[in-house]
């Protein structure tokens, strides 16, 4: 399967040269959603994705293109993800028993988020660009989501047998899935039903955003918006259904933005009234609850106290790769670290925890700022269902880190948002009241 990772990669890349910029970003997502991750090129210690070569082609095509530079401008967020990205390399390598493989793994770990975001930030320009990205990304989708049904209904798993290629030598049991209530969890090209799952919620705020367009796009977004509903249920997961929850909760609260304030309140104030009534961390509830498929949660919930007792361990700069032997208390053979923001400390210790929540308040502050400079209806419509997937991505990192294909998209996901929240101010700057055509402002 090398040759064929190999020339998927090479495709890829011929793409992303030939297609006008959006729609070489578009190939790439559709490269990332479409070709499993898994599937590597191995050369010496180093495993090289398809989707690794491909972004790194884009990359260097973005930063040879003058009149793709000529429109960057750099935005507070794009300082807080790069500052972000400078913890998680150096602390990682500061801890990692080997410096050599700690290069290697942060070299793949950069590739996927900040070459990732790179791109997203300087191909799109504007809120054209930006809708055309999204319909050509759609289609993606909802093909994907097409063979998800298919492998929920028929209970096969199409391309889950090429776990078997994997180069570090995934055992059988190791990609077997269990299905639930008579149905398969689908997988697609995902390495689990899980990233499978929420890779839909994550982008269908998106989509929904495509109603307001007043061609047949606009009429095909509520059939489209509800493939990727189908393909989010196929995953037959917990994480990703509370995921489309709380994303639903937040597209149905545009229509009703005087509500958002004291909803948001009513939650602070649950938590505090139910940890009191429990007698317990209002988390164990919570977690209780949002356990819709009969999983295991309560391991999530049991993974916020080991974090918590041990926090003098691993606060200064993690664990340095290695395994903390929570695994133990839980009933499992390793730690199964499945919580993003505990995963961040694991790794690069409580500083990783803030330069993850820090990423989150500038980009949500992004959207907020942008929102409120512009009257464009649409454009107000994009802002908030950008800010819907963030919401999602962190109900959904209560129970489940990314890896595979899911950092990069969700690092497409802030790129996305860096961009959008210019569009206000650059609209404004080269507007022919303001007598302003310089493209490096626009």
């Amino acid at each position: 399967m090398q040759g064929v990772t190999l020339a998927i990669g090479i495709l890829g890349s011929i793409l992303v040269l030939l297609l006008r910029p959006v729609y070489a970003l578009a190939a790439y997502i559709a490269v990332l959603v479409w070709y499993p991750d898994y599937l590597r090129v191995s050369i010496g210690t180093i495993d090289i994705s398809a989707g690794r070569i491909v972004v790194a082609v884009l990359l260097m095509r973005c930063l040879c293109d003058n009149r793709i530079r000529g429109k960057f401008v750099w935005s507070q967020l794009d300082t807080v993800v790069a500052l972000s990205m400078v913890v998680y390399v150096s602390i990682y390598c500061l801890a990692y028993p080997s410096l050599e493989a700690a290069l290697e793994n942060r070299g793949g770990f950069v590739m996927d988020t900040w070459f990732t975001y790179i791109v997203a930030r300087l191909i799109v320009t504007d809120k054209t660009t930006l809708i055309s990205f999204v319909k050509i990304t759609t289609v993606a989708l909802a093909a994907l989501a097409i063979l998800g049904v298919a492998e929920s209904v028929s209970g096969k798993y199409y391309l889950l047998d090429l776990k078997r290629f994997v180069p570090w030598g995934a055992k059988r049991e190791s990609y077997y899935v269990q299905g639930r209530w008579g149905l398969g969890r689908a997988n697609g090209p995902f390495a689990h039903s899980i990233m499978f799952g929420a890779c839909f919620v994550m982008f269908l705020p998106l989509v929904w955003v495509l109603r307001h367009q007043r061609d047949r796009w606009g009429k095909l977004a509520y059939p489209l918006s509800g493939i990727a509903i189908l393909g989010a249920f196929s995953s037959m997961s917990s994480g990703p259904w509370g995921m489309l929850l709380v994303v639903l909760v937040c597209l149905v609260l545009e229509k009703y933005k005087r509500w958002t304030k004291p909803l948001l309140i009513a939650v602070i104030g649950s938590c505090i009234v139910v940890g009191i009534i429990s007698n317990r961390p209002f988390y164990h509830v919570l977690y209780n609850y949002m356990d819709f498929t009969g999983g295991s949660w309560w391991q999530r919930a049991r993974l916020v106290d080991l974090a918590t007792e041990d926090f003098g361990q691993w606060w200064l700069t993690g664990y340095g790769g290695q395994d903390p032997g929570w695994g133990q208390k839980t009933g499992e053979s390793h730690t199964d670290c499945n919580n993003e923001f505990i995963l961040a400390g694991m790794e690069y210790g409580l500083l990783g925890i803030i330069a993850l929540c820090s990423v989150l308040a500038a980009a949500f502050r992004a959207l907020v700022r942008a929102f409120r400079e512009t009257t464009d209806k649409e454009l107000q419509s994009v802002y908030w269902s950008l800010g819907s997937s963030l919401v999602g991505v962190i109900a959904v990192w209560q129970g489940v880190s990314f890896f595979g294909q899911m950092p990069a998209l969700f690092y497409s996901i802030l790129g996305i948002i860096s961009a959008s929240s210019c569009f206000p101010r650059c609209a404004q700057s080269c507007s022919p009241n303001h007598g302003l055509t310089n493209t490096t402002l626009c």
